[in-house]
Formats: structure tokens, sequence, C-alpha cells
């Protein structure tokens, strides 16, 4: 199949790319700056320049595509920016764009949202896979039902909901960065209260397969959780990278959190976010088999000097 695949230069991106060729698939990635085309030219795919911004250029390139896969996110405008609403929108928009194009092909349209929107509606257990997120929960909670509404208008479309740590060598700007990047500024890796938020997590070498399986087999409608980990305790993740660098881990009060973090990172810090990924497991023969999350940690690569800004 030739795939569409967008935010296809990024650190999960690129992989999905790779994982898709070798199973024999030509790729189409989408490219906003010549840094982007490079890296998926060098990957052995096709590229397409573009942003999310340009509608028009996400429906042709969905139409002439046999299926597409959407990782692309206005992040930089999110974490960086501050302006989370306006990546979700831009978001929102691209998704119904890719939609439209798609409608009645029966071609497979994997879309990505993240584990995290179950933490505001899923307590005291695993969040599954047939949980639904609530609207005033978190807002990506609208791609998501755009998405699966597809499946209804002959799209073979489904949802991939990361874990919010998709951890490996190839993570420069995800949460971990950002947490080994904060703790270098403190000079303390800080969790909150007893550090007993959950956060599932998942290798991005087993995401990308997890991709390529919902690309070929995922039925319409389906949710899929790319989580190995059920849960790490937020205060495990702390106390790894304080041994890393040398510092002590140290508890901080809920109230100190934003200013201790930043604003966003101090509010996700403290979501408990269990979440069970047998379904999918069972659905697609999905085996994860690459290191876990603490063992990443002490490999040591997160520890060499941060790749982004404390917040």
């Amino acid at each position: 199949m030739r795939i569409f695949v967008t935010g296809a230069s990024g650190h999960i991106g690129l992989p999905v790319v790779r994982e898709l060729l070798a199973a024999g698939h030509a790729v189409v990635g989408l490219a906003r700056s010549e840094a982007s085309a490079a890296k998926i030219a060098s990957a052995g795919a096709e590229v397409r320049r573009g942003t999310l911004d340009d509608l028009d250029g996400l429906r042709e390139a969905a139409r002439q595509a046999d299926g597409v896969i959407h990782l692309a996110f206005k992040h930089d405008l999110a974490l960086v920016g501050g302006d989370f609403m306006g990546a979700v929108t831009a978001d929102l928009r691209a998704v119904q764009a890719i939609g439209e194009a798609l409608a009645e092909s029966g071609k497979p349209f994997v879309n990505t949202t993240g584990t995290m929107l179950l933490a505001h509606s899923v307590r005291d257990r695993a969040g599954t896979e047939h949980d639904e997120g609530l609207e005033g929960g978190n807002p990506r909670v609208a791609s998501e039902n755009v998405s699966l509404g597809l499946a209804k208008r002959g799209v073979r479309a489904s949802v991939m909901r990361l874990a919010p740590t998709v951890h490996s060598s190839l993570d420069h700007h995800g949460f971990i960065p950002m947490l080994v990047a904060t703790a270098r500024k403190n000079g303390y890796a800080a969790y909150v209260g007893e550090g007993s938020a959950r956060w599932p997590a998942v290798h991005t070498l087993d995401a990308a397969r997890l991709y390529r399986l919902a690309l070929e087999a995922a039925p319409a409608g389906s949710r899929m959780h790319a989580a190995a980990e059920e849960g790490v305790p937020f205060r495990a993740i702390a106390e790894a990278i304080a041994r890393g660098l040398k510092l002590p881990a140290k508890s901080v009060p809920a109230d100190q959190a934003a200013g201790i973090f930043g604003g966003f990172l101090g509010m996700v810090a403290q979501l408990d976010n269990l979440t069970s990924s047998a379904r999918t497991r069972e659905l697609l023969g999905w085996k994860p088999t690459h290191a876990d999350l603490l063992a990443d940690i002490a490999e040591g690569h997160y520890l060499a000097e941060a790749s982004v800004e404390a917040p």
C-alpha cells in the first residue's frame, strides 16, 4: 500500500516510516521544513512538503494514498508557545480534512491521541480501549470522536492512544527529557506528594510496530493503547532520573508543582493514568519486546545534556 504519514520526521514518525517500508509499503511523508524533508528522504520515503494548516494539501495527499497515519501535532505551539487549545484546534481541522478525502473509500486511517485523555474519566482501575474520554476533561477527545465517526462513513478508521512516555534514545523532546532538564535546573528530581501517580510507557520501536499492525488490520471504529507498561509510579521515574544525575529525589506539594515543573508539566505530573493494552494485544497480536522505561533511563542516553530547556 501507498501510505501517507503526517509527522513523518518525528521521534515516533520516522520509526513508523521505516517500519512501513520494511514491511513492503510505499510511504509519502509530510515535511514542513528542509530538515524534516531530508530525514524522510534518507529513510527511503517520498517527501510531500506542507503543514497541518494546508488543508487542501492534506486532502489531496489522503486521496492519492491507500491509507493514512496521522502523527503530526503542533507540540511546539502547545508546550513552548503555551497555546494547547490552538494546537488541538489545528489537529482537529487536519483530521476533518483527511476524513473528508477518505470518506466512502474503505481505506485505513489511523489517528493519534493519548492515554492521558482517560485520566479525568477513569478512576481506581486501569483504563481500557473501551473507555471513552470526557469531552470536558481533555480537548483531544473531539479529534478521537471525529475519527471514529468516520467508521460510519466508509473509512476503516481507528485511534492510537499513545502513552505519555514513548521512550528510547530517539526521544529528545518528550516528557522524560523535560523532566531531566527540570531536575538539572532545580538541583533535584521532583515528584508530587507521594509520587503515586502512574504513567503508562512504551518503547518507540514497539509503538512503531503497533502503528503498522493497526494500519494493516485494525477494525473500523477501534481504539488501541500503545502502552507496554500499564503504569510506572512517578516517584520511580523521578528516582531513576535522580540516580542518573547523582541528584536527590524530592517530594513537592501539589500547590507548588506548577512553579517547580512548569505549568503544563506540573499538571500532568499529578495525573494517574493506569492503562491496559490487553485488548490491543489480543486484537493485533502485538507483543512489546524492547526495554521498559526505567531500564531505558538507566541506559544513560536521557542523562546526557538534555535537548530541551526546562520549562
